[in-house]
Parts: C-alpha cells; sequence; structure tokens
C-alpha cells in the first residue's frame, strides 16, 4: 500500500470504511445478508413494526433503495411486509424470528472483522459516533445515554 502517513484523514477513513464493508459484506453473505440488510434490520429491532418509508428515512436511504433491500430480506423470511390498515399505499415492515437470529448473527461476525487489527474497538466506535452526529448536526448525546437516533452498526 502506498505511503499512508500522508494521506488526508478523509482518504484514510473512505479506505478504511471500504475495507471493512468489503469484509464484512464478505461475512454476510455466508447468512444471506448485506450492509444494507443489516442496518433496516436494526432500525426494526430498535423501532418495532414501521413503515417502509419511514424506515427509508431512518435509515437515509431513498425509498427505491429500501424496497429493493426488503425485497431481499423478505426473501430470505428476515422480515414480513404488510399493507397498512390506515393507508392502504403504504407497508408496514416488520422483524421475523428469523431476523432476529440473523441480525444477533450479524453483530458476531461484525466483531469478527476487526479481530485481526490492533485497534481498541470501544474508543474507534466513540470517535466514530462523534463524527458522524457532528457532521450530521446531531447533538452530543448525554453520558451514558443510548443513542437511538442512528442505526447501530
Amino acid at each position: 500500500m502506498p505511503d499512508m502517513e500522508r494521506w488526508p484523514t478523509t482518504r484514510l477513513l473512505s479506505t478504511a470504511a471500504r475495507l471493512v464493508e468489503i469484509s464484512w459484506n464478505e461475512k454476510l453473505k455466508s447468512i444471506g445478508l448485506t450492509h444494507a440488510g443489516v442496518i433496516a434490520m436494526q432500525v426494526l429491532a430498535a423501532k418495532g413494526a414501521i413503515t417502509q418509508a419511514a424506515l427509508a428515512e431512518v435509515a437515509r436511504v431513498k425509498a427505491q433503495t429500501m424496497g429493493t433491500t426488503l425485497a431481499r430480506l423478505e426473501l430470505h423470511g428476515h422480515v414480513t411486509r404488510q399493507r397498512s390498515d390506515s393507508d392502504r399505499r403504504s407497508h408496514v415492515v416488520t422483524l421475523t424470528d428469523a431476523g432476529i437470529a440473523a441480525l444477533a448473527e450479524a453483530v458476531k461476525l461484525e466483531q469478527d472483522v476487526l479481530s485481526p487489527v490492533a485497534v481498541d474497538t470501544a474508543r474507534l466506535r466513540e470517535e466514530l459516533r462523534i463524527v458522524v452526529r457532528g457532521l450530521a448536526g446531531l447533538p452530543a448525546p448525554e453520558s451514558h445515554q443510548v443513542d437511538t437516533d442512528l442505526p447501530q452498526v
């Protein structure tokens, strides 16, 4: 790899993110998931059943992108989509028991991604949360408060 000492922080961060995502997606493939699917499932686990549009908004993706992700998750039995009783144009998405089990496995696989790297993952997570919250314009959480604004990845 080229001399990274001269790379700007943004290049280091984007390169690290790509390498982690590639590694994690390879691991997730073994259980029929993708990074995007895990994010959707984490939002559902945190928020409960919500509309597809609301899920896309919380995950910060376009509704069409979320539709594609959900189709794959539904195919594997990880989620169900049903028409809303209050608005027949909307679909309510629910995490299934199989989805809950797959999400638990995905969390284990995520931990495996960084295991060969000598890094303090707790400190790295905290620093990354500060970056994400700051750039997203979100207030800093009070100490020991669980951050439910963002999907836990």
